[in-house]
């Protein structure tokens, strides 16, 4: 394979592994002769328990074992669950209750695990289910966002778990009492499944006092350090390794039940167990997105320059404290509150609410599509309410290019940005001028076509830190050992390709090592779109330490001073000499000159801001008047990335979230009934995209380098979705406007948008 250029739209290495079946998923390389789970689960949304009896089950062919949580708790198990909190309003800290494992005393949602049935078969496990006595007190089922119901906590005895605030009311209130004009929108944010390809699994084996764990996460060390807390372990008495991973999207970051469950009947059977949800096992149990209700303002002046911002927010965290599930409608939520305007008056008000349903937590984007739908969809009414240009309204506010480093009201330092070059370049890419014709167009075959308009900002987070080791092998080839984790955004190809274009080493000579705890001793894992940036500098320095290093060695060896020596287009040049090893053959030298230790460097490097990844979607989509039916039929991404190691995976990720956000705004949407039974609980009820729903997505870079880390770079992971949602909700605004629909709420489903249709018809009548 020939070495590439830099920043080459090179297609993804693994894909071949993936394509012809030799991926390494977790269910692909569990041991040979493991056990099989299958785990009993609440029948019910909420209900005291009274009796839990497992005998009959245990007696059943094949099983080994039937855990609850009286056997976590004899086996000396920490059984609770990690939940962070926020501090309110007043001062105090958000509710704080407990989550165990296994179901203690109560049941508190449809799908919460309540036993653990190991049998030398899956189909003997759910046999056995069948044979367990749960009997139980049914309470009404807590399922609208105000306080008050049945509490499902003491903790909580009103339901509100949290009251959290951000910036100045008062000064927020001044600034609307003396604005010239209002508006106001209530923007609902429907719930979601992640459903990634591959479903939750893992599987458990002690080995002389050392549990291995191999779990389908996003990283290894949160549940490292989980396991350690759970079981009492030291460091080195676990092992958690991430094989190959179908799709994470945020849902796959935190910890669940099940991996401690399992580890815990491998310990107490002497024998490894693995256990694979099943697809309505998944949506019953896997943390859900989004569920959020807010109502937002903003004052303006006489020149519609924006005077004051305005939320208030109540969002659903499910039964329990997921463990990110306080801070994502609150301090993620607020890192983009006010996006890409000069807003400096601002208010954040947020409620949340424990509901007897499965619980809430990140979802590609967490809490920052949500704020910027809020955003977005209120900048859009305001323009229809000012009788303003909607991207005029947008360019009169923006953040000026001279205004950066931009602080923000929120708190955040925006580094570098140019709003308006990236809207003018939207303008043109989208051919927003050809839009009444096409318009026209649609009217004429009796259809009503509509154009949003979402300008949105990311604020990149997670761990600032990363480590990188780079190790030359005895074969010639190379390892890197990285600390983030892929499931699905193509790392093997952009490491390998990253420290190929800065050393010279040929891609396919670079292995890219990742998802072992024994293997690389730290790392931040996935999430927050920090991989790429964070990986790539802490590789660079480590480059760094190699040229300097093998300069060092050069230089004995050839007699000449190290700072005679320079490396640049994949060797190293010494001064007075028509020497010009590659680093490969550098390697050899230090190989044959058995100096072993200069053969592995590691370097660990922390950025010293976030980066600010920005940008401009347009979409465009016709609604059958007669059926309600919308189809986005137009999409066009302008993006500022900043600079980017490979353009074309960088476009597949804001293709993936584009895909994603679609599927929220017209189709995706979890339904419980009354009493907290999950209606949309396979994918005959749950209406994910289909390739037919989705438009040819238009993209282009318009990159603004950020400063705030030495490459340049803006992640790129979750921008797609933090821009689709508003533009889509907007365009389908924009078809209705004019038929005087004026409350529009995601998803737009044929039967909602018919149902719209239906009601303006009636009232014409």
């Amino acid at each position: 394979m020939e070495k590439f250029g830099k920043s080459q739209p090179v297609t993804r290495f693994e894909d071949l592994r993936f394509l012809t079946g030799q991926g390494g998923y977790v269910d692909d390389i569990a041991p040979q002769g493991a056990l099989r789970a299958f785990v009993f689960r609440a029948p019910v949304a909420h209900a005291v328990i009274t009796q839990l009896e497992t005998a009959d089950a245990l007696a059943a062919p094949g099983v080994h074992a039937v855990l609850t949580v009286t056997d976590l708790e004899a086996a000396g198990m920490n059984i609770f669950m990690r939940g962070a909190t926020v501090t309110n309003r007043d001062g105090t800290s958000g509710a704080a209750p407990k989550r165990p494992m296994l179901a203690k005393d109560r049941l508190r949602y449809v799908g919460e695990p309540v036993a653990l049935i190991v049998a030398d078969t899956l189909d003997q496990a759910r046999d056995a289910a069948e044979l367990i006595a749960l009997e139980y007190e049914e309470l009404p089922a807590k399922m609208d966002l105000s306080k008050g119901g049945e509490p499902l906590h003491p903790e909580a005895p009103d339901n509100c778990a949290f009251d959290w605030g951000m910036g100045d009311e008062a000064a927020t209130q001044a600034a609307f009492d003396r604005a010239a004009r209002t508006v106001a929108l209530e923007v609902a944010d429907n719930r979601i499944i992640a459903n990634s390809i591959e479903p939750r699994g893992c599987f458990a084996q002690w080995d002389n006092g050392k549990l291995h764990v191999a779990l389908n996460a996003q990283g290894v060390w949160v549940h490292k350090d989980q396991i350690s807390a759970a079981f009492g372990l030291e460091d080195h008495q676990i092992r958690v390794t991430n094989p190959d991973v179908g799709g994470g999207f945020g849902m796959k970051a935190m910890g669940y039940p099940e991996p401690f469950i399992v580890s815990q009947a491998a310990r107490a059977l002497g024998r490894p167990v693995r256990w694979m949800s099943e697809r309505t096992e998944a949506m019953l149990s896997d943390n859900g997105g989004r569920d959020l209700t807010s109502w937002a303002e903003l004052a303006f002046d006489e020149n519609h320059r924006i005077l004051a911002y305005r939320v208030r927010s109540k969002c659903n965290l499910g039964a329990y404290n997921s463990q990110f599930g306080q801070p994502i409608q609150t301090q993620l939520f607020s890192r983009v509150l006010t996006g890409v305007y000069d807003i400096q008056t601002s208010w954040l008000q947020v409620e949340g609410y424990y509901t007897n349903t499965v619980q809430v937590d990140a979802y590609r984007g967490a809490g920052r599509p949500e704020a910027i739908y809020v955003l977005e969809r209120v900048m859009d009414r305001a323009a229809r309410e000012l009788g303003i240009d909607p991207l005029t309204l947008r360019r009169i506010n923006f953040i000026k290019p001279d205004q950066f480093p931009y602080a923000a009201a929120t708190g955040e330092t925006y580094d570098v940005g140019d709003f308006p070059r990236l809207l003018a370049r939207s303008h043109d890419f989208a051919d927003l001028p050809g839009f009444a014709a096409r318009r026209a167009a649609s009217q004429a075959k009796g259809a009503l076509r509509g154009m949003g308009i979402c300008y949105y900002i990311e604020s990149i987070l997670g761990d600032p830190s990363e480590g990188a080791k780079v190790v030359f092998n005895d074969d010639g080839g190379v390892s890197i050992f990285v600390g983030t984790q892929s499931n699905g955004q193509g790392h093997e190809t952009v490491y390998a390709q990253f420290l190929s274009d800065q050393t010279g080493i040929p891609a396919d000579q670079i292995t890219v090592v990742q998802g072992d705890s024994d293997l690389i001793a730290k790392g931040g894992g996935t999430g927050g779109s920090r991989s790429v940036t964070t990986q790539s500098t802490a590789t660079l320095a480590a480059v760094d330490k190699i040229i300097a290093s093998f300069s060092g060695f050069l230089a004995v060896q050839t007699g000449v001073s190290a700072q005679d020596i320079a490396f640049d287009d994949g060797r190293f040049r010494i001064q007075g000499s028509n020497l010009s090893p590659t680093m490969q053959e550098v390697a050899q030298m230090v190989r044959d000159a058995n100096q072993p230790a200069l053969l592995t460097h590691s370097a660990r490097t922390k950025l010293d801001g976030r980066s600010f990844p920005n940008g401009c979607h347009i979409a465009e989509l016709e609604i059958d008047i007669q059926t309600g039916q919308a189809r986005v039929d137009r999409y066009y991404v302008v993006d500022d990335f900043g600079n980017l190691i490979n353009p074309l995976l960088a476009e597949g990720q804001v293709h993936g979230g584009v895909a994603q956000g679609i599927g929220q705004a017209l189709s995706e949407r979890v339904v419980y009934d009354e009493d907290g039974q999950l209606l949309t609980a396979s994918f005959m009820d749950y209406a994910m995209p289909r390739a037919a729903d989705m438009p040819f997505i238009h993209f282009t870079s318009e990159p603004v380098p950020s400063t705030a880390n030495v490459l340049g770079m803006k992640g790129c992971g979750e921008a797609g979705t933090v821009g689709a949602l508003a533009a889509v909700a907007n365009a389908v605004q924009d078809a209705l406007w004019d038929r005087g629909i004026r409350q529009a709420d995601m998803p737009f489903t044929p039967h909602r948008i018919w149902e719209l249709l239906t009601l303006d018809d009636a009232k014409a009548e």
